[in-house]
């Protein structure tokens, strides 16, 4: 999934699928997924390996960890049937969570050796789960976006969701690697969740499945003349799905499109980069992956299809679910004027992370940021629609929801 993308085609989410089927990339955390559309935010595979820098840092004081280390040893009495004496290298390993986890960063973990193996599983294997994305944000776990058609939707889970419990148990300080395991699990079997919405509290319960998500849906609606695309994921094959409908939309005559990327959690970057570039002159940068000075930044730019019929209006639909590649997807059309983005604030995935193996244990580490063309961080930021507007279900299957109407109301009335 992605580094925040596999170096060389993936893009980062430090986000959760708790889908279902074959992982293979690395922009957050997948769970299951589509084929090859899966989470997890990896920048270099084949991984890193031996061969590290294993010096003692000489000005690192380790007293206190000794004194108590010992004192644990000493002191410590067993009060609990579930509790149990740690090993040496269950302790070490402790102690090297705890370092990943000083800097304060979700997507900086370390994995012991089980949790290690779990989570290649999740890279390149295939399960069940309910069709949703999680992250934690602001120190709580959230659902980024249930996908189309998925249990999760089909449940009542919304974008935006703070997850209190996973089976009657508290999701304080849980990753979203181990949140991913309590979620996954065998078709049919029940994952109970309790919600947090609008400070309401919510319990609903998904019934786990293998997870189908379509990647594409286009269509013109004749009243108006406004053609929309709507991008579901960026997959290995969104590009590919991508071309076909805007070849649809070109053959439709149409002059108004809408690409829509609501509760789009994201993907592989090559994919954005390729769909950005129908709109985006050769060279056009479309991102940035700043190194923080660690290594020397990699611009990614537009292959130049630049292939959008002159006079062409465009509206880029946003919201909460919209993460990672659609972060960059969006950012790069609205900085380059070639589009209006209308929607709500997008979720704010914007950092790359690489997998370091330790051979006990693999560590998962931030090394860089995404930037937009103007200079913008998507981390912690988004994506801020040039219109906003929030969301209302459409009142019947002939009507449209009130972002969908007033994407159409712009590109109609220039207003």
């Amino acid at each position: 999934m992605e580094s925040e993308y596999v170096k060389k085609n993936i893009v980062a989410r430090g986000i959760a699928y708790a889908l279902v089927a074959a992982l293979a990339f690395g922009a957050g955390l997948v769970v299951g997924g589509t084929g090859a559309t899966p989470t997890v935010i990896v920048s270099h595979i084949p991984l890193v390996g031996d061969g590290l820098d294993s010096t003692p840092n000489q000005g690192a004081d380790f007293t206190d960890f000794w004194k108590a280390w010992n004192a644990l040893d000493t002191n410590y009495v067993v009060t609990h049937a579930s509790s149990t004496i740690p090993t040496t290298k269950e302790k070490m390993f402790g102690a090297i969570q705890g370092l990943a986890a000083s800097y304060g960063d979700p997507y900086t973990v370390y994995f012991p050796p089980v949790e290690a193996k779990a989570f290649a599983d999740n890279i390149s294997g295939s399960f069940a789960g309910v069709g949703m994305e999680i992250d934690v944000k602001n120190g709580i776990l959230t659902v980024i976006a249930p996908l189309k058609g998925t249990p999760a939707e089909k449940a009542g889970i919304q974008a935006g969701d703070l997850i209190a419990t996973i089976d009657g148990k508290s999701t304080d300080g849980l990753s979203t690697e181990k949140a991913v395991t309590k979620i996954r699990g065998p078709v049919g079997t029940t994952v109970d969740f309790g919600l947090v919405r609008d400070g309401k509290a919510l319990d609903i319960k998904v019934v786990r499945d293998t997870i189908q998500v379509p990647e594409t849906k286009d269509s013109l609606d004749a009243a108006s003349g406004v053609y929309s695309i709507a991008l579901f994921e960026f997959t290995a094959n969104s590009a590919d799905l991508f071309d076909q409908a805007f070849s649809r939309f070109k053959a439709s005559g149409a002059k108004k499109l809408i690409i829509d990327l609501r509760s789009n959690p994201g993907g592989y970057l090559d994919a954005a980069v390729d769909i950005a570039s129908h709109f985006l002159p050769k060279g056009a940068t479309v991102v940035t992956e700043d190194f923080g000075g660690k290594d020397k930044n990699q611009v990614h730019t537009s292959l130049g299809y630049n292939d959008v019929p002159a006079g062409t209006e465009i509206v880029v639909l946003i919201d909460g679910g919209s993460a990672s590649a659609s972060e960059i997807l969006s950012g790069a059309l609205q900085d380059a004027k070639v589009a209006k983005i209308i929607g709500l604030q997008s979720f704010g995935k914007g950092s790359v992370q690489t997998l370091i193996d330790l051979d006990k244990g693999s560590l998962k580490v931030t090394v860089a940021r995404w930037i937009t063309p103007a200079g913008h961080w998507i981390m912690g930021n988004g994506i801020t629609p040039d219109i906003k507007v929030a969301y209302t279900k459409a009142a019947s299957p002939e009507e449209k929801d009130s972002q969908v109407q007033r994407a159409i109301d712009f590109l109609t009335n220039g207003k």
